[in-house]
């Protein structure tokens, strides 16, 4: 019998309230969609992690390079769980574009998916057959406060059903608060 599919919000490099004053309201409403919130780093304020974990059903965080000391106590640099059959990982900095899929692959073999942050930059690839997890997926939800080179700010919306990542969705986002 099929599970019920579970509905992922994936967020990162939020700077609040250096790059906004607060969350967008469409990322808000997408918190409240969401069955799991992911955040990889860049939060800025722990007050922007107190509003997440009140508001989100369950969040996953961790802490970025921009992330100070309370943050780094409350959070992991690396988080992994489980949902729905799939095994996710995260980290907020992976390096450099170039050969990101193999390294990533050799340091998270036992992922299905790597969620990161840090460029701002979205990215949905999936690591070759020459790497040591040729089915790793990698994605990085861009920024919703912060597009800097990019066309538009942005999150990421997914579904886990029966095992299986599905639905992954580069959504654009309106910066209205």
């Amino acid at each position: 019998m099929p599970s019920d599919p579970v509905r992922l919000l994936l967020l990162a490099d939020t700077h609040v309230p250096r790059r906004a004053r607060a969350l967008p309201a469409q990322v808000w409403d997408a918190v409240e969609a969401a069955d799991v919130v992911f955040h990889a780093g860049d939060w800025q304020v722990p007050e922007l992690l107190d509003e997440l974990e009140a508001r989100a059903r369950r969040l996953v965080g961790v802490w970025g390079n921009n992330d100070g000391p309370e943050l780094r106590e409350r959070l992991p640099e690396t988080a992994r769980v489980e949902i729905g059959g799939v095994r996710l990982a995260m980290t907020h900095e992976t390096g450099a574009a170039k050969g990101r899929e193999r390294r990533m692959a050799a340091a998270f073999p036992d992922a299905d998916v790597l969620v990161f942050g840090h460029s701002h930059i979205p990215w949905d690839t999936v690591a070759g057959p020459d790497t040591a997890n040729p089915g790793l997926r990698l994605l990085n939800p861009g920024s919703p406060t912060d597009r800097r080179r990019q066309p538009e700010c942005t999150l990421m919306t997914a579904l886990v059903r029966d095992g299986v990542l599905a639905e992954v969705r580069l959504v654009p986002v309106d910066r209205t608060p």
